[in-house]
């Protein structure tokens, strides 16, 4: 593998910087403190093609490498991380209907949700289940051609405000084996969304429990067979553990930069305290633990690019790494700048807060251990680490 950035990858994150640094930093700001969901910001983005970066191209997207995809999510991050965020979880949306929707469901969804000028939320977690998918309970009952669903979900990025809902339902027994995976408008009768959530982070973007009440919608709207729901749902995660892992790291760099720029400008006992010893080994373990966790995600990228069997405990590994990482050269950042950094007029203390939810989401970071630890346990390290 080759951790350069080709001159094509170079060209995508010199366009995703300019689009965070025209469109997304001005106001990530006030998004953050008004709650404001930018969705105009959204369509955008969706105009330069990032809300269908890794969508196939038989659907309208750009079909990107998940490689492609993380140079790109890690500078809009640099802009507004919870924007960005809420970016990835769309493309994770948008790349399942391009990718397992029946030809008339993508000709249907497809236009709109690449551009941007439709949004999707994908409806995984539920009150009683979150990391263990294969436990949900919400159900879809077939009726003849339609399914008829009941059941909730919870903590659902942009509910309430995006028009198609990316549901894992139960249609069949218990386990794994019994999930499919089926497109829900977001309007649809019988939808009930709970109110928005008031959170410590990712204020950008709305958060919300959905409640299906004997909803129905075509069998014709499942994504892939009845069954492959689960399947559909795993691949999602490892591309979603590298996507979240991607935001920490865009933060993090965009905290380092501007922590690195205020200690040359702050002076106390008549020098500027980036000339203290102690500073320069803080900055020095900040830039070294960030590196790393660019190369590990961008390693995982490529191993889920290239199928390797060991993908999905790489992309555990990148992301239980690289949110720690991130939220910890945030918080590093935050005491560089004292006092300062824990006021809103700087951007330390969002940085903070925005990071610190990566390392729940995607799958706890505890979660992310027992996954690398049972492989490391029936495998052996060497096998691991080929």
């Amino acid at each position: 593998m080759d951790f350069s950035l080709s001159e094509d990858q170079q060209a995508f994150a010199a366009s995703a910087r300019a689009f965070a640094d025209g469109a997304l930093a001005p106001h990530a700001a006030a998004w953050d403190a008004d709650a404001i969901f930018a969705k105009d910001a959204l369509r955008a983005a969706g105009e330069l093609g990032f809300m269908g970066m890794y969508t196939p191209e038989s659907a309208g997207g750009l079909g990107m490498s998940r490689r492609d995809a993380s140079v790109i999510v890690e500078e809009l991050a640099r802009g507004c991380t919870a924007t960005a965020a809420f970016v990835t979880i769309h493309n994770m949306a948008t790349y399942m209907v391009g990718k397992y929707g029946s030809p008339s469901l993508v000709e249907q969804w497809c236009p709109e949700l690449v551009t941007g000028q439709k949004l999707a939320s994908y409806c995984l977690t539920e009150p009683g289940s979150g990391s263990d998918a294969a436990s949900l309970r919400t159900t879809a009952t077939r009726e003849g051609d339609d399914y008829i669903i009941n059941g909730s979900k919870a903590f659902i990025s942009g509910a309430g405000d995006t028009d198609a809902l990316v549901v894992m339902l139960r249609t069949g027994g218990e386990g794994a084996r019994g999930i499919s995976t089926v497109l829900v408008p977001g309007d649809a009768p019988g939808i009930t969304y709970g109110k928005k959530e008031e959170k410590m982070g990712w204020n950008a973007q709305p958060t919300r429990a959905i409640a299906f009440d004997n909803v129905r919608v075509p069998v014709s709207n499942r994504l892939g067979d009845e069954g492959q729901g689960f399947a559909i749902t795993m691949e999602g995660l490892d591309g979603g553990r590298i996507n979240i892992a991607t935001c920490s790291i865009g933060t993090a760099q965009k905290a380092l930069e501007e922590a690195t720029a205020y200690v040359q400008e702050r002076r106390q006992f008549d020098t500027a305290i980036a000339d203290f010893q102690a500073t320069q080994f803080k900055l020095a373990d900040m830039l070294t633990s960030l590196v790393a966790a660019r190369q590990m995600v961008r390693l995982a990228a490529y191993k889920l690019d290239t199928k390797d069997p060991q993908a999905t405990t790489y992309c555990a590994m990148a992301k239980r790494f690289a949110t720690d990482v991130g939220f910890e050269v945030c918080n590093d950042a935050l005491q560089l700048f004292g006092g300062y950094g824990y006021i809103r007029e700087y951007p330390m203390e969002r940085h903070v807060r925005d990071t610190r939810v990566h390392q729940i989401l995607e799958g706890t970071n505890e979660i992310m251990r027992v996954i690398v630890s049972r492989k490391l346990l029936m495998e052996g390290a060497l096998e691991v680490i080929k």
